[in-house]
């Protein structure tokens, strides 16, 4: 089944349940006894590129954080000097205070201080001594490429400290944030798709380059394996990691604000079309964003972006909508990759310049974007 996502605040999905099956978060759910502007990115050095994995660890490890709560445990790491750690939300879901724990062996309690359950990113406020703060070099998402080799530390299934080695295995994936009120899913993309191992209580625990830079905070993975005795999913090699260029423009709002707004366009789009459909719609072209329906009165449609309207020989597809080739002069080759780019790039009053295939004719329209809903 192909998923369709609508750009209403982000986007959505609308068909998710074929495409998710499997779909786990990776905070461990044994239970324990142990119950304002941005802040700036002061980070150590990383280690040099040519540099040992034994190096790399020893250099990030002090600001790689384990969290408790009363449901369980997930990973952390120090994003700045002013004590502040990010995780993944699910990790502290419900939760407004959490036990740190640090490599040292230094505990302190945290206060959860914002997050944005669409990504899945939460910030902890951690009171500690100056000498137990390391914050980690962060890195830049957008220059990864499939093939790179990637390291992942955290604690799955409360093996503290476990580190393992892996590729991108992909980039620009896209996941389903919360359900629509007119039904689907809002969505998050920039996700980076890696084969290292990660398990339940990996969650919220950094992605590292071989720079030692954090390019990602890992979150999930699809599994068709469940763990009969704890409910969760077994790794299968396909994980995913947060981008840190989507997180870097989400915590340091958090930090200041408590919550994130998203930015909102307010049209519908397949995630990809295949041949039949292409040749169906009439399309000229095999790359881009063919728009499916647009939001009545929202950014799109207030400046003149037009969906579909008539029908093909398949059923719910309508011929005669645009088809956007680029974003603000990007060229576009996927819906999802429009959406990757939207997300790290723009927020709600921005303005973005789509240019878009209309009856043959290019022509470029400035959309002034929204607050998601």
């Amino acid at each position: 089944m192909k998923r369709i996502l609508l750009v209403i605040s982000t986007l959505l999905i609308t068909s998710l349940a074929c495409q998710m099956t499997g779909f786990t978060p990776l905070s461990q759910p044994t239970p324990v006894s142990q119950p304002q502007s941005s802040a700036p990115l002061q980070v150590d050095s990383a280690i040099p590129q040519n540099g040992s994995l034994e190096a790399l660890y020893q250099n990030v490890m002090p600001g790689v954080v384990a969290i408790r709560t009363d449901l369980g445990l997930g990973s952390g790491f120090v994003f700045d000097s002013e004590g502040h750690v990010v995780t993944n939300q699910h990790v502290v879901d419900g939760a407004s205070t959490v036990a740190i724990s640090f490599a040292s062996g230094f505990k302190a309690f945290g206060t959860v201080i914002g997050f944005d359950t669409d990504a899945d990113v939460a910030v902890i406020k951690v009171d500690a001594p100056a000498e137990e703060i390391h914050p980690l070099a962060i890195g830049d998402s957008s220059v990864l490429n499939v093939g790179q080799p990637v390291v992942a530390i955290g604690n799955p299934f409360g093996l503290s400290g476990t580190m393992t080695l892996g590729i991108v295995s992909g980039l620009g994936r896209t996941q389903p944030a919360h359900q629509a009120s007119g039904g689907g899913f809002f969505s998050t993309a920039d996700i980076i798709q890696t084969d290292a191992a990660i398990n339940p209580g990996n969650s919220g625990g950094p992605l590292f380059n071989m720079n030692g830079e954090v390019i990602g905070i890992n979150q999930s993975i699809r599994t068709d394996t469940i763990n009969q005795s704890t409910g969760n999913g077994v790794n299968s090699g396909v994980g995913f990691s947060i981008s840190i260029n989507l997180v870097k423009r989400i915590v340091p709002i958090l930090i200041r604000d408590g919550k994130y707004a998203y930015p909102y366009l307010g049209i519908s789009s397949n995630s990809d079309l295949s041949l039949f459909e292409i040749e169906a719609l009439g399309l000229t072209t095999y790359t881009g964003a063919y728009v499916v329906s647009v939001v009545k009165d929202g950014p799109a449609d207030l400046a003149g972006i037009q969906a579909g309207a008539t029908p093909t020989r398949i059923d719910g597809l309508s011929a005669g909508g645009d088809l956007i080739t680029a974003f603000d002069g990007k060229p576009v080759t996927t819906f999802d990759e429009m959406l990757s780019y939207l997300l790290t790039s723009k927020s709600p009053g921005d303005t973005a310049v789509l240019t878009v295939l209309r009856d043959g004719q290019s022509i470029d329209i400035t959309v002034t974007l929204g607050e998601r809903p």
